[in-house]
């Protein structure tokens, strides 16, 4: 099998785990029944994300290859791939009936990502990549276009997103800080989760933090960053656990050392 069409299998099965993640989380949006239950880490868990993650596990099985899941499903690879899996990203906004959640899926063989797929169907929207294949979206109305991040330069220009403000108390850099680069750049607003990522893989923000993310929140839209033209930067190291926490700043590149030098990282 020639790499393209290696590429496009592992793609296909990429939008297949998408479709089926799609159907069971809408199926439970604005559902009034909604089971939820609390994790040890105090994050919320709903019948729709153990749901999408156990349908997407048994997939990925059938296609013999590994398995991380947020939700602590895990598959042995008979092959050197394996995904990494949110079943439901932004569980807290898919909860209270905002449209903002998504299905985060990407995958490995070994350290080099392969394909990425962002699918958030209350939005109509999905974006993927492959590697050395681009980045891409379909648009709410089917129209489906490359992505190509922005060409600012200057943090005095840059339209900058972040997540929860005062949750980089909790960190390393602190409010303070974050408030400080908040201060000098043109724009700035709060997109949370998956959405400040693709929007700067769209080319629509220049900058993107988030200050505590596991795994599964970064490396299955890293590659969609990537293959736009942009940079996703970590402060994670070989020997942090997936579910251990880490910030992430998503750019276009050109800005990602003057917001890291801003932050003190």
């Amino acid at each position: 099998m020639t790499s393209s069409m290696t590429a496009n299998q592992d793609l296909d099965h990429a939008f297949t785990l998408a479709d089926t993640a799609d159907v069971i989380s809408t199926s439970y949006f604005h559902s009034t029944k909604l089971i939820v239950t609390t994790k040890p880490d105090a994050t919320p868990v709903t019948q729709a994300d153990t749901e999408v993650e156990q349908a997407l596990s048994n997939l990925v099985k059938s296609y013999g290859e590994g398995y991380v899941g947020e939700e602590g499903a895990r598959a042995q690879a008979k092959s050197s791939k394996h995904w990494i899996v949110d079943p439901i990203d932004g569980t807290k906004n898919f909860m209270r009936g905002m449209p903002v959640w998504a299905t985060l899926i990407g995958l490995y063989d070994g350290t080099t990502p392969l394909v990425s797929v962002v699918s958030a169907p209350a939005l109509g929207k999905r974006w993927w990549a492959t590697k050395d294949g681009g980045a891409w979206t379909r648009d709410v109305d089917g129209h489906v276009r490359q992505l190509h991040v922005s060409e600012v330069t200057e943090i005095s220009n840059a339209f900058l997103l972040i997540s929860s403000l005062f949750a980089w108390d909790k960190t390393m850099v602190g409010t303070a800080v974050m408030l400080e680069l908040l201060k000098s750049v043109w724009r700035e607003r709060a997109v949370g989760d998956f959405w400040g990522h693709m929007l700067v893989a769209e080319g629509a923000a220049d900058v993107s933090c988030e200050p505590a993310v596991k795994s599964w929140d970064v490396d299955s839209l890293r590659l969609i960053v990537t293959e736009a033209g942009g940079s996703v930067w970590t402060n994670d190291t070989p020997k942090t656990l997936p579910e251990e926490s880490r910030a992430v700043i998503s750019s276009n590149g050109k800005l990602e050392a003057a917001v890291r030098t801003a932050l003190r990282l």
